[in-house]
């Protein structure tokens, strides 16, 4: 009898054993997946990002991601960047379409969500360009599939057999899409844009312009062709077309010169202004400049798209 107890008290001991073990396998493997994640999380948000051109959006992939992540077994996974790409990728596609399908309905211009950068961003003159207002709006010219090959390939440099298995194309298909994307690109992107210090030395004179309600030394800023794009989403007061000659924006602009209070940002890899009233962030202007004149301006109103960046300023206070 006394053997019988022992024999079972070693059966439930070793099966104590053996579910401790589980748990702490599964607790490694959860912890694993976690840190791969974190580790490539700012590159995966880059990627949702310059596909979508919306921060919020970016975020919402990122959780698909995430949860997609964490049933697969790191075990299986050889390359564990490579992977978590192509499931951004391929939930960004998804969100593309169906933000495609929802501009074309859009009242006015549409721009980019405004994301806010860091300095090092910036310092980084190829990423500041491929996330600039005026490089999104060339991405904005590109079918989804094209727009993916496009970042995967020229902004982040990951290989033919990657972007492949991302975008459910075969490499020689790959290749192709990718030529005809850079092509379309080159023949759009912006030429000869200002140095990030010759920009903000702009944005300076621009921003003093308004402030002081100096009309003359804000026309000797602006390109006499200038064009200002605003972006209301029929939720707020904005142009319906874009304003086009120097004239005619800073009659648009000399609204707001009494009323609001401009506070400089770093705005997609680009020196830009915050426009606040009564505290609240009411639009954010970025700028394209070229030869020391400013050329283009991205004013983005829609409150939708500047939810994100609020909740992003209101954390770096």
């Amino acid at each position: 009898m006394n053997d019988r107890k022992r024999d079972d008290r070693t059966r439930h001991e070793g099966t104590r054993d053996d579910g401790t073990r589980g748990d702490r396998s599964r607790q490694d493997a959860t912890r694993d997946v976690t840190e791969a994640f974190v580790a490539h999380r700012r590159l995966l948000f880059t990627v949702a990002y310059e596909m979508l051109g919306s921060a919020a959006d970016a975020e919402d992939v990122l959780q698909e991601t995430w949860l997609r992540w964490v049933g697969v077994d790191p075990g299986t996974v050889r390359d564990q960047r490579a992977y978590l790409v192509r499931i951004t990728t391929r939930q960004a596609l998804t969100h593309l379409r169906t933000l495609g399908r929802r501009k074309e309905s859009y009242l006015g211009p549409w721009l980019p969500e405004p994301l806010l950068t860091t300095p090092d961003v910036a310092e980084d003159a190829e990423l500041a360009d491929s996330v600039s207002m005026a490089m999104l709006l060339v991405l904005e010219t590109l079918t989804p599939t094209e727009r993916a090959v496009f970042v995967l390939r020229e902004v982040f440099d990951l290989g033919h057999d990657e972007i492949a298995e991302a975008v459910g194309k075969t490499p020689a298909a790959v290749r192709q899409i990718a030529h005809r994307a850079r092509a379309h690109v080159a023949a759009r992107r912006p030429r000869g844009v200002a140095s990030a210090a010759e920009t903000r030395r702009t944005v300076d004179a621009f921003r003093r312009a308004v402030e002081t309600g100096d009309l003359r030394r804000l026309l000797d800023v602006l390109a006499p062709d200038v064009v200002l794009l605003t972006d209301g989403g029929g939720v707020v007061r904005a142009a319906l077309a874009p304003v086009v000659g120097a004239d005619e924006v800073v009659r648009v602009l000399g609204r707001i010169a009494a009323v609001a209070v401009l506070e400089p940002a770093g705005i997609n890899g680009d020196p830009a202004l915050i426009v606040r009233l009564g505290g609240e962030i009411d639009t954010v202007l970025a700028m394209r400049v070229d030869d020391g004149l400013i050329t283009g301006l991205y004013a983005v109103r829609n409150p939708e798209k500047l939810s994100y960046l609020a909740g992003e300023t209101a954390l770096s206070r």
